[in-house]
């Protein structure tokens, strides 16, 4: 019960920082172009940044970096601990059973799986600054032009995603916390945070292209932040998951089709986010 009230605490508080790091930032959507009133008060500097990942950028800076990484673990443990509760309690029941010492290696595994996401958020601020720096040649018409196909596309590769091998065979690993633990256990606190990246990485084959969506349509969006937590909890949760799963799939090509052929509208999702002090 303990451990279930700490995880519920830990996910209270992740959210309750990523809604208010998403309220006071005046944010342009994801991979769109800002519009005129977006970009009024802004450095080009910031908006060229802030295009591409959602945050503000000022080029290549460890400082920047050390801020981005850290705000996207905290919205990754606020968005993938609800559904990643099962395993962690599972986890800790397999662990009580061999020793008396639970607690210490249970927090090695969430550590673990932490991990994984934080490493995606440097990969993340990576490929935003690369992309930052593309931006600027582009003029207004270019990206009203691209920015809708580019998020089309972005969607229909998640879409397509849910269907393939690698896919299914990373859910299948997250909706079976039983069968994880007895095919990948490791005695020790090292053998827990081993665990917990084993873990992280299959939740990160799981949902990366999920995730790919929420960096296009913008990282702080708090509509797409709710909408894919609800969609991963489904997936790892519910009984019918996997077919669940397959509409989700359909769903994203349905609307990645819409965006790209500009029948829908997407930014408004993140844009509606933006209207806090920057």
């Amino acid at each position: 019960m303990s451990l279930l009230l700490s995880l519920g605490v830990l996910t209270a508080g992740a959210w309750v920082l990523t809604l208010y790091q998403a309220f006071v930032m005046a944010e342009p959507p994801g991979i769109a172009a800002p519009t005129s009133s977006a970009m009024d008060g802004m450095s080009m500097d910031s908006m060229n940044g802030m295009v591409v990942t959602g945050m503000p950028g000022v080029g290549w800076s460890l400082q920047e970096a050390v801020v981005f990484v850290a705000m996207w673990t905290v919205m990754m443990a606020a968005m993938m601990l609800p559904a990643m509760t099962p395993m962690v309690l599972t986890f800790a029941a397999a662990q009580a059973r061999r020793t008396r010492t639970m607690a210490i290696p249970t927090w090695n595994f969430i550590a673990g799986y932490l991990l994984v996401w934080l490493a995606t958020g440097l990969l993340v601020y990576i490929l935003g600054q690369a992309g930052s720096s593309v931006v600027p040649h582009l003029s207004s018409a270019e990206r009203e032009r691209w920015a809708p196909l580019a998020l089309g596309a972005v969607l229909v590769g998640a879409g397509l995603y849910q269907f393939t091998p690698l896919k299914r065979t990373c859910l299948a690993h997250c909706r079976s916390p039983l069968a994880f633990v007895a095919l990948h256990w490791r005695n020790g606190r090292f053998g827990a945070l081993r665990m917990g990246l084993r873990h992280g990485v299959y939740c990160l084959g799981c949902c990366w292209a999920l995730f790919a969506v929420l960096v296009a349509a913008g990282v702080m969006s708090v509509a797409w932040m709710l909408l894919l937590t609800l969609v991963v909890a489904i997936e790892k949760l519910l009984p019918l998951g996997q077919r669940a799963s397959a509409g989700i799939g359909l769903a994203l090509l349905i609307l990645g089709v819409a965006v790209g052929s500009g029948a829908a509208l997407m930014p408004w999702l993140a844009a509606a986010v933006g209207s806090g002090p920057g």
